[in-house]
């Protein structure tokens, strides 16, 4: 019997094939014991979206409505968040890597810009380290190549007791308010709303599956150092979770980077500042180099 993650990934090659324009296509790709979902839209160089901690590929939706315009848009949940499945605990951000590959895969693409935000940009690194061939660029948002710290482990394990004491819902709230720079929670009362509900469908045994992969993961600061990809690595100035200052203070930052502080943005600037992270999104793709090397014989 063919199952539902096959049925989405051979429509979408039909759909691909024929040229068919969609609006919003959900497709689920089969990735070791678990579906992974994710939505594709639109057409041209390909821009794979990684959500946080807390989301899921619906956070990026009013990034996705200027990004189709030019791009092939694919938005993932990771497994643990969203309507990705939960296989065990954690899901390490290798793991997380490995079910992006599955995607891109699927999606039949050779070459993409990998572009995630806070834990997303964590799977990101993982991924450019381990699959460097697939990628022309990466883009980090709000996030940060460095191992977590003795205080981010606390923090971190006083949340899995709150979600094992059945009161996710009593963490989450204030963690989202926290992403939004102060200013901006008057401002964009749907926006946060937007945030809440996102984070409210998330799973109790995936949010403890994404904690212990942040507590896990390792140092990448080497990798990012090294230039081996380009790299536009977005900040912002009122990041209550990690500030710019303290992202750039211990790091050299290579040639092929650029760095990038929004002045009027908390921890999700493509939220934020929707515009101008567009912009500076296709300003980077239109430097990149998209073709693939091929050994000549």
């Amino acid at each position: 019997m063919i199952k539902q993650a096959e049925i989405s990934v051979l429509l979408g090659k039909f759909m691909k094939f024929f040229g068919l324009n969609k609006s919003s296509m959900i497709c689920y790709s089969q990735y070791e014991h678990g579906k992974v979902k994710y939505s594709d839209l639109g057409k041209g160089n390909a821009i794979v979206l990684l959500h946080g901690y807390l989301e899921t590929g619906e956070v990026w939706n009013p990034l996705e409505k200027l990004l189709v315009a030019n791009h092939r848009v694919i938005s993932i949940d990771l497994p643990g968040h969203g309507g990705s499945a939960v296989t065990g605990e954690p899901h390490t951000v290798e793991y997380m890597a490995g079910a992006v590959r599955a995607v891109i895969t699927d999606a039949g693409e050779k070459k993409v810009l990998l572009a995630g935000h806070s834990l997303g940009g964590y799977v990101t690194l993982a991924f450019a380290e381990k699959y460097p061939e697939l990628l022309s660029g990466y883009v980090l948002l709000h996030s940060h190549p460095y191992a977590d710290s003795p205080e981010a482990i606390t923090k971190r394990k006083r949340e899995i007791f709150v979600v094992r004491a059945g009161k996710k819902d009593v963490m989450y709230p204030a963690n989202i308010s926290m992403m939004f720079a102060e200013q901006n929670l008057t401002k964009m009362p749907e926006a946060l709303a937007r945030s809440k509900k996102i984070a409210s469908q998330n799973s109790a045994e995936g949010i403890i599956a994404m904690l212990n992969a942040m507590m896990a993961r390792p140092s990448r600061i080497s990798f990012v150092e090294s230039g081996a990809i380009p790299l536009l690595w977005i900040l912002g100035r009122h990041d209550l979770y990690f500030s710019p200052e303290k992202a750039l203070g211990e790091i050299k930052i290579p040639g092929n980077a650029r760095v990038v502080i929004l002045e009027n943005s908390g921890h999700l600037g493509f939220v934020e500042e929707t515009d101008l992270v567009t912009e500076l999104i296709n300003e980077f793709v239109r430097e990149l180099k998209w073709s693939i090397k091929t050994d000549k014989k």
